[in-house]
């Protein structure tokens, strides 16, 4: 991918563009979750998806439709992501979910752009531009509104808390670690990234049925539920393979401050989503946060000398 956009002007737009696409498809996951964690855990759910996700990218690697090539090249680096992202992260993300209220969780998410920016600069030693600190700002702002708006409350969950502090730092290391893995194309890392989510997930929700005595239940699940099949068939060919791909190629063009000024966008097709589909309410206070999101989206990107932050 890298060698077809040589030009500065060429990569940044690209980059852009795989990173709205990216939280576009991921702002709609919302959907399908919601809709199949009603007869499932999420860890069954986590399980199917990346099993599938590396199932149809191991078909697509088999009949030569996509390259990858892992000789000769230091496995270490894809390890550090794939730990990160998606192995701690959606573990993090999912129990502090479950231990803490709608609004603490998406409140503490919200802040991973501000993390990024910081690991970034300690780790890749990539100063962030002014603009980029007052667009995710701007950006995290409207989340929170947006969030808030749905009514705060609070668990004072302290295990809570701890897995989503956990899963905000795994995402932003995630960022930074892709950054740093030049050696691998973006392809090779998303292959890395869904085979190492497979393995760690499927254990863990065969482990989850086992103790539970619902081993059976977990293997039918795709047959027995079309709400299921629908969230692991989306969320394993869109958000691990397509979204994943996205986001490292994002990384790779225009850097982790860029790329993290894009996530807000999720909450903000999230929201739409939930109203036209759905059929969830939909406020003012909601309306002007989405509209801060846009805003802060575009001043992190405000065109400058410098197209690219990596």
């Amino acid at each position: 991918m890298k060698k077809h956009f040589n030009s500065a002007a060429g990569r940044t737009f690209m980059g852009c563009v795989c990173a709205l696409i990216c939280e576009f498809i991921y702002g709609l996951s919302y959907m399908f979750t919601k809709q199949a964690t009603g007869n499932a855990s999420e860890l069954a759910l986590m399980g199917w998806r990346f099993l599938v996700g590396a199932l149809i990218m191991t078909v697509l690697v088999a009949f030569k439709v996509i390259k990858v090539d892992f000789r000769s090249k230091p496995v270490a680096p894809l390890l550090k992501i794939a730990l990160f992202c998606p192995c701690i992260y959606f573990l993090g993300e999912t129990f502090g979910i479950s231990l803490t209220t709608a609004s603490e969780s998406g409140a503490i998410i919200a802040s991973i752009p501000i993390t990024s920016l910081i690991l970034s600069a300690l780790v890749l030693k990539k100063k962030p531009f002014p603009a980029q600190v007052i667009g995710i700002c701007i950006t995290m702002t409207g989340v929170l509104i947006t969030v808030f708006a749905a009514g705060a409350s609070a668990s004072f969950s302290a295990s809570g808390y701890l897995f989503l502090f956990i899963a905000v730092i795994s995402y932003s290391l995630y960022s930074v670690f892709v950054a740093k893995a030049s050696n691998y194309t973006e392809t090779e890392i998303t292959y890395f990234m869904l085979l190492s989510g497979a393995v760690f997930y499927v254990v863990l929700a065969v482990s989850e049925a086992m103790l539970h005595g619902d081993f059976k239940t977990l293997i039918t699940l795709p047959a027995s539920d079309t709400a299921f099949l629908s969230a692991i068939l989306y969320q394993g060919i869109c958000c691990s393979i397509i979204a994943f791909y996205l986001s490292n190629i994002s990384i790779a063009f225009i850097g982790v401050n860029r790329n993290a000024s894009f996530m807000g966008i999720s909450t903000v097709v999230s929201i739409f989503a939930g109203v036209l589909i759905l059929g969830e309410s939909f406020s003012i206070v909601q309306g002007v946060g989405a509209v801060l999101i846009l805003i802060g989206v575009y001043t992190a990107n405000i065109k400058r000398k410098i197209p690219s932050d990596r």
